[in-house]
């Protein structure tokens, strides 16, 4: 039976409209949208003209595509590190400097393509100062320094590096794997609960002393969350079953949870370390004579 179609913001305002799902919490927007994508499809006439030049023309057009290709995949890849980079409070620089190395494919790919298209020595090279000046101030460099490095402990923090690189593998399993349920509410409850785990990895991040308490978190319940996601959205899949469905839901807020209760011990257990810190300093500072003002 054919249901008539509403919502709150129709005339008739439905009644049978489903609530609508809260908003992922600390959810940022990605640089990755409409001006680094048109970067893959601006190089595209570029190989469809190639074909009308002779051999030379054609080797320089195609190898210019390529070039300029690469570019725009060294783009995206780089404003992927630089995401990842700004959502912590303490990261490395990115190890190769993709949004450099694409800024210069692209003025070295426009070169290329003027040279080809018989512009003249002076005018590619032109094209290629252009070009890499302007993706440079379109999409600005790398990060170039350490951030929140300061007094951190190298060893540790490489450990900690490892640990989160491998817990995040985990996290794009599971968004890959309730891809297949298709749900979008499932979905962002899986959200919901990735920006969770993710204050957790945060957390260790800024103080890798936690990585010990936190480390049965960042393995085995993030590969028991991930297992059971994918068994889960296969299941779903075919089912539709609600109940099912409904158990999973249960799950993930569970171990939201019990993520979100222990980076709140982690903290207690900080401020714990600087209560101490404090009182030892004020008893130095005593047996020295020095007092605070009043």
């Amino acid at each position: 039976m054919s249901q008539r179609y509403g919502g709150k913001f129709s005339p008739s305002g439905s009644p049978n409209t489903a609530p609508e799902t809260p908003p992922v919490i600390g959810a940022r927007k990605t640089k990755i949208g409409a001006r680094s994508n048109a970067l893959f499809i601006a190089p595209l006439p570029i190989a469809l003209f190639a074909f009308s030049k002779p051999a030379t023309g054609l080797a320089l057009s195609l190898a210019a595509f390529g070039i300029l290709m690469a570019a725009a995949w060294l783009l995206r890849e780089g404003l992927k590190a630089e995401e990842a980079y700004e959502s912590r409070s303490v990261a490395r620089r990115p190890v190769v400097p993709r949004k450099i190395l694409a800024a210069c494919a692209t003025g070295l790919g426009l070169g290329l393509a003027g040279f080809a298209n018989d512009v003249g020595i002076v005018a590619s090279v032109l094209f290629v100062v252009l070009g890499t000046g302007l993706h440079s101030l379109s999409f600005g460099l790398d990060p170039l320094k350490n951030k929140g490095m300061e007094g951190v402990d190298t060893f540790q923090s490489n450990r900690v590096a490892h640990a989160v690189e491998e817990a995040e593998k985990h996290l794009t399993a599971m968004s890959d794997a309730i891809l297949r349920a298709g749900d979008r509410a499932l979905e962002r409850h899986v959200a919901q609960f990735q920006t969770k785990a993710r204050a957790m990895f945060r957390r260790v991040e800024e103080d890798p002393r936690d990585l010990t308490a936190a480390r049965k978190y960042l393995s085995v319940y993030l590969m028991g969350a991930k297992d059971a996601t994918i068994k889960f959205a296969d299941f779903y899949a075919q089912t539709r079953d609600g109940k099912a469905r409904a158990d999973y839901e249960a799950l993930l807020t569970d171990l939201g949870d019990n993520f979100t209760a222990r980076t709140q011990t982690m903290l207690l257990d900080d401020r714990s370390d600087l209560d101490v810190e404090i009182e030892v300093l004020r008893d130095r500072l005593a047996r020295e004579g020095v007092t605070a003002r009043t």
